[in-house]
């Protein structure tokens, strides 16, 4: 790594957990920070009046290039290239995952502070940033929905100041059921989302995540 470079080079090799969640949304009430991220000729995949939005904690263990604590927005676009994932708002409580996430992808991470406990199958996570509440989740695994581990493709598509960025991720592990109760504070920049109940949820457990593996810039 050069004296500038904090951040471990691309790819990145993370493992492990996510507790996922999506939501239909009405797009008249998704911020202009959400959607002045998305690019021109990309559309949200919605429902008549109503966008899909999902919300993530992770918890990326030691054994990987880093380990911290994550709570990001996902929004899917379609367009020419197909289907993409756009992250509009992520905090995680790296310095090395928030320098390396801007410089090498275009994803806007800031810092949050995170309280996680976890048991064999309950976690309950906080997030606060700049010390004022953004979100919880008090959530119960069930058993695996699908067999064996499944491989999951992540494209993401950022908006940067003078173009695009397209990486190629990947993560493998074990999907399960999830029953989620989540609180967002309703001042909070996640505001837009209190008081709804996701469409669905589910765990990834033992999961390993490549990031960056083909990157077009």
């Amino acid at each position: 790594m050069t004296e500038r470079q904090t951040y471990p080079p691309e790819p990145w090799y993370l493992g492990g957990t996510m507790e996922v969640s999506v939501f239909r949304v009405p797009i008249a009430d998704l911020p202009a920070t959400v959607v002045d991220q998305l690019l021109p000729g990309r559309v949200m995949v919605r429902g008549f009046t109503h966008a899909i939005v999902g919300v993530a904690f992770a918890r990326y263990a030691p054994g990987g290039v880093l380990q911290y604590n994550e709570l990001l927005v996902a929004i899917p676009t379609i367009g020419q290239a197909g289907g993409l994932i756009t992250i509009p708002q992520i905090w995680v409580d790296s310095a090395e995952s928030l320098a390396g996430g801007r410089a090498l992808w275009g994803i806007p991470k800031h810092f949050g502070q995170f309280d996680r406990t976890v048991s064999t199958h309950l976690v309950n996570v906080n997030m606060v940033a700049e010390t004022k509440p953004v979100a919880a989740l008090r959530a119960r695994y069930g058993g695996r929905l699908l067999p064996g581990m499944r491989q999951l493709p992540l494209p993401i598509l950022q908006r940067i100041s003078d173009g695009r960025i397209l990486s190629h991720n990947r993560v493998i592990g074990k999907v399960t059921a999830l029953r989620t109760v989540w609180t967002f504070d309703p001042l909070g920049p996640l505001g837009y989302l209190a008081g709804r109940s996701p469409l669905l949820s589910f765990g990834l457990r033992d999961a390993s995540i490549i990031f960056g593996m083909d990157v077009q810039r």
